[in-house]
């Protein structure tokens, strides 16, 4: 999972780096809180921090979409209760991955990276692969098919959905 928020470069220059850097602050605590609260108590971990994003490992697609949609959840509501617009894009993949050191790098990190760049703000969205793992253990999320996507430097197009709780 890739986080990014939205509009950082000009919030940061408009309101000067002391407040840029609660936001990012705020970002993160929203983010291990989320993360400690996951249901199935699944493996997870900040793998590092991108200028205004994060990049997030999870064991199971379960957990990464779940965390995703409540971390959007949990992100316009401190936007509305704070002076601080916690507008964030979510993109996730699931897939291989190698590590170096504690960072992870590979193929499939890459399109991670590349699918959070789709996102709008508030969005999550997830490959196919990612879906395809979570889809039948998830009946309350709804999987709206976007198509496939060319993205810069991954050689195949890659289906992606947006990922929403289904309203009941």
């Amino acid at each position: 999972m890739f986080t990014d928020i939205v509009g950082f470069t000009e919030f940061n220059a408009v309101r000067g780096d002391d407040e840029a850097l609660e936001l990012l602050s705020l970002q993160e605590r929203i983010v291990r809180e989320e993360m400690a609260q996951m249901p199935s108590g699944g493996d997870s971990r900040i793998v590092k921090e991108l200028g205004d994003g994060l990049m997030l490992w999870f064991s199971d697609a379960c957990d990464a979409i779940d965390t995703g949609l409540r971390l959007q959840e949990r992100f316009e509501e401190a936007s509305w209760e704070t002076d601080a617009p916690l507008w964030v894009r979510i993109g996730l993949h699931h897939g291989q991955q190698t590590r170096r050191g504690e960072d992870l790098l590979g193929h499939d990190v890459n399109v991670a990276s590349r699918i959070v760049n789709l996102a709008d703000s508030g969005e999550v969205l997830a490959s196919e692969s990612t879906v395809a793992q979570a889809r039948e253990r998830m009946p309350d999320v709804e999987c709206q098919r976007l198509g496939p996507v060319v993205m810069k430097g991954i050689p195949t197009p890659i289906n992606l959905f947006r990922v929403e709780r289904r309203i009941a």
